[in-house]
């Protein structure tokens, strides 16, 4: 009876050693440090593309908001430098545009956002009584801008701004996650680090926007402008 209780003894400690043996704890490495962000056009090139169907704002736009309501994006088209846009009023559609070629573009609002640098203003805004706003930024397949001339806020600084009304056209977009890619004729965009990137791959052309700042990319992301570097 005793080499039996040994032998049941011997076999639970056997167990025992086995089971901790194939446990493992882990922990947090004081030292540890996440590695840095992708540069905007590799992101775009290296994740794979989301399906978008559930993002479509209509059969020629998809669009869509981030996560934490920071930034509004369209992939769309433009005549004559008109933007088709779900959530802002617009003359996309007028008869007097379609003498334009359509062009598509990739275009993106900020709720808060920076000033642009100086080198960066694309337009003197000269005879039109607008000023020289940042808080958009425009794709087209040939290269990247940040800001326009404007007046006014925008539609996505009317809704989530600092006294935005959290009501409207753009919070009622699907989101697009963190990390997800999107890609509509030619052109796409990724919800990542914090902000929004959106490229033209094969042309080496890209923009990337937060709340921070932004970088215009060019020259398949040899010249880098912008107050982020």
């Amino acid at each position: 009876m005793r080499g039996m209780r040994r032998t049941v003894g011997a076999i639970l400690a056997a167990l025992l050693m086995v089971l901790a043996a194939g446990c493992s704890f882990a922990t947090e490495d004081p030292d540890y440090v996440p590695p840095a962000p992708l540069p905007p056009l590799e992101q775009l090139q290296q994740v794979p593309v989301t399906e978008q169907t559930t993002l479509s704002a209509g059969e020629e736009v998809t669009a869509f908001v981030t996560a934490d309501k920071s930034i509004v994006c369209a992939l769309t088209s433009s005549r004559g430098g008109h933007l088709n846009l779900p959530y802002e009023a617009n003359s996309y559609s007028d008869a007097a545009n379609n003498k334009f070629a359509v062009v598509p573009v990739a275009h993106c609002e900020l709720a808060k956002y920076t000033a642009p640098e100086p080198d960066d203003i694309a337009d003197d805004c000269a005879g039109i009584g607008l000023g020289y706003l940042g808080g958009t930024a425009l794709l087209t397949p040939e290269k990247a801008v940040y800001g326009s001339c404007r007046s006014g806020v925008t539609q996505m600084e009317s809704e989530f701004g600092p006294e935005g009304s959290r009501d409207g056209p753009i919070s009622k977009l699907r989101e697009l996650a963190e990390g997800q890619n999107i890609e509509r004729n030619g052109l796409r965009c990724s919800a990542y680090n914090g902000g929004v990137a959106c490229g033209n791959v094969s042309g080496g052309v890209a923009f990337f926007v937060s709340r921070e700042g932004y970088q215009l990319i060019s020259d398949g992301g040899k010249t880098v402008a912008g107050n982020l570097k």
